[in-house]
């Protein structure tokens, strides 16, 4: 079902940022009461690391338990292991390495410098989350509480990017990207119907670079165009922005009452 876009504006990024991670930790605690562990994807860039900082410099974090926790990702950059502009090395040293996580727990995608190459690993990484899908699911990834996403100055989400083939995907749950626009241009990304099975889906724009994408994708912009638009959650779909990307959305968008 597609849940119908809900808006929260904040000042600006930092406090966006703070925002968000605060309404993270009420998600994963809240799950971890109701079914004893939490599942997220997390996204890399400037606003999933900002949140990720922001997580963990906020008490609240006592609150998780952190061995209960499943953490994917929705795309990483195909570069060795470690590399810095990797997304799982960046959240590593955002939040990661300061907490107690169970490693069995922590799913990073496939490196380019393990055994496959970049079709290969992402068969690898849906196969992984087919085996951590139980009946529940209905379907062949498991059904993530949260599933964040940044949003691209294009409109693109994870590692789908404007009219290239992985958007247009619709059974595959994880595909190599070829010749992305945005360096590097090999990546791994989940795919649209992978992101729809997420109870909720949140997507972040921070920054006037990204007001024009935000117009467009809740405008009614169709999802091969604008992927942004074709990410949404089973039960809520929320966009968190600060006031300078939702500085170009229509007035009958614009939450009235937003911090």
């Amino acid at each position: 079902m597609n849940a119908a876009p809900q808006l929260v504006v904040h000042r600006d990024k930092e406090l966006m940022a703070q925002a968000a991670a605060d309404r993270l930790i009420t998600k994963i605690v809240d799950a971890q009461a109701a079914r004893g562990f939490a599942s997220v994807v997390l996204t890399g860039g400037r606003n999933g690391n900002g949140l990720l900082t922001a997580l963990g410099s906020s008490p609240g974090k006592d609150a998780i338990d952190w061995s209960r926790l499943d953490l994917w990702w929705g795309d990483e950059r195909f570069l060795p292991d470690g590399d810095p502009e990797r997304n799982y090395a960046q959240a590593k040293e955002a939040l990661l390495d300061s907490v107690p996580l169970n490693p069995a727990r922590v799913h990073p995608m496939p490196a380019s410098d393990g055994a496959y190459e970049v079709d290969a690993a992402a068969g690898v990484y849906a196969a992984e989350l087919t085996a951590a899908a139980g009946p529940e699911d209905h379907g062949p990834v498991p059904t993530f509480d949260v599933l964040m996403l940044g949003v691209g100055p294009d409109t693109h989400v994870a590692s789908l990017f404007p009219a290239l083939p992985a958007v247009r995907e619709t059974e595959r749950t994880v595909v190599g990207v070829h010749g992305a626009p945005k360096p590097p241009p090999v990546r791994i990304t989940m795919t649209l119907p992978a992101i729809r099975s997420a109870r909720e889906v949140w997507l972040l724009a921070a920054g006037e670079d990204k007001a024009n994408a935000a117009a467009i994708a809740l405008s009614g912009a169709g999802e091969v165009q604008a992927p942004a638009a074709g990410a949404y959650g089973r039960s809520r779909t929320l966009w968190l922005l600060d006031a300078a990307a939702a500085s170009q959305l229509p007035r009958d968008l614009y939450p009235p009452a937003s911090p």
